[in-house]
């Protein structure tokens, strides 16, 4: 089957995780690619274990000739190799989150300043005050946790327009939320958000050129002295947060 208009193009995509999640996502990348919704250069998914469950779908086979390799390292690791391509070389380079998966974008952006300014205090504080949102959750190492949803929400939904749990318009959208929350909440400088947004057969991406960007924003805050960035890695229901300090 062919798709009716022109396939989503990308240089590279990266699935974080090999295991339930990442396999599930790889193989609705290959429909994709299979029914022409997607074009790729390459699909890297990314896991430390050399036998996850992607290892044993390319064992057996099941990508056929599709470009999909697994890259055996830590999340972190590869991101921070990745993410050093810069920003063109990112233009068209995508990452599949997991749902499950630490507040990477943040991490990244944490270790990036600590090189950047080895001589100041750079850390991850907790937010004086939550965004008002239905359900949010504190966790100890200071990151936050938002969602528009009081409810269990399936892997595969694409955040439609009209909720397929409400069965009503789906009027809220995290990104304008938390700009808007960091826009009027004391202590909070600014902030940079990492949008995932549904592309094809229920996988969402944040593109990388979006991160790189953060990081050049962050830069050019830390440069003109101390600053705290609200770190958002959100869909329009679900988000990580963290609150960057650099002092």
């Amino acid at each position: 089957m062919t798709a009716s208009r022109a396939p989503l193009a990308f240089g590279r995509i990266v699935v974080i995780g090999g295991g339930c999640y990442g396999s599930w996502y790889t193989r609705q990348l290959l429909r994709a690619l299979d029914r022409g919704a997607v074009a790729v250069r390459e699909i890297v998914v990314v896991d430390r274990d050399p036998a996850c469950q992607v290892a044993g779908l390319l064992d057996q086979g099941g990508a056929g000739t599709a470009p999909v390799r697994l890259e055996v390292a830590t999340w972190d690791a590869y991101l921070a190799r990745w993410l050093a391509e810069g920003e063109e070389a990112l233009a068209d380079h995508a990452m599949v989150p997991s749902p499950l998966m630490p507040h990477l974008c943040l991490d990244w952006l944490v270790a990036r300043a600590r090189a950047r300014w080895p001589g100041r205090l750079v850390e991850v504080r907790p937010l004086d005050t939550p965004p008002e949102t239905p359900w949010q959750r504190g966790a100890p190492d200071g990151r936050h946790y938002v969602s528009f949803a009081t409810w269990m929400c399936p892997v595969n939904c694409i955040e439609p327009a009209k909720c397929p749990e409400t069965r009503g318009v789906r009027d809220w959208s995290l990104p304008p939320t938390l700009a808007a929350y960091a826009s009027r909440t004391p202590g909070v400088g600014g902030a940079v958000i990492f949008p995932c947004t549904h592309r094809a057969y229920g996988v969402g991406m944040i593109d990388a050129r979006v991160v790189v960007a953060a990081d050049r924003q962050v830069a050019a805050w830390g440069a003109q002295g101390p600053c705290r960035v609200l770190v958002g890695t959100v869909s329009h229901c679900h988000g990580a947060l963290g609150l960057l300090a650099v002092e």
